[in-house]
């Protein structure tokens, strides 16, 4: 690809649970059987007052 990323693309994934982001990125990638992996990162986030709240995402940064 390009030195200035022209053929790279990025696809965010955000989910409540963390198994309902595994099965997302699992969809994404089987709609997408040719992509290129070149990185992924994930994150989880939490309490808000007395409230823990789960916050599961994923950036996939690829190439088809």
């Amino acid at each position: 690809y390009a030195f200035d990323g022209d053929n790279m693309k990025v696809k965010y994934l955000m989910k409540e649970h963390e198994d309902d982001l595994t099965q997302a990125i699992n969809a994404f990638f089987k709609e997408h059987p040719n992509i290129k992996m070149k990185d992924m990162f994930s994150t989880a986030a939490c309490i808000y007052e007395e409230t823990q709240i789960y916050c599961f995402s994923a950036l996939l940064v690829y190439e088809e």
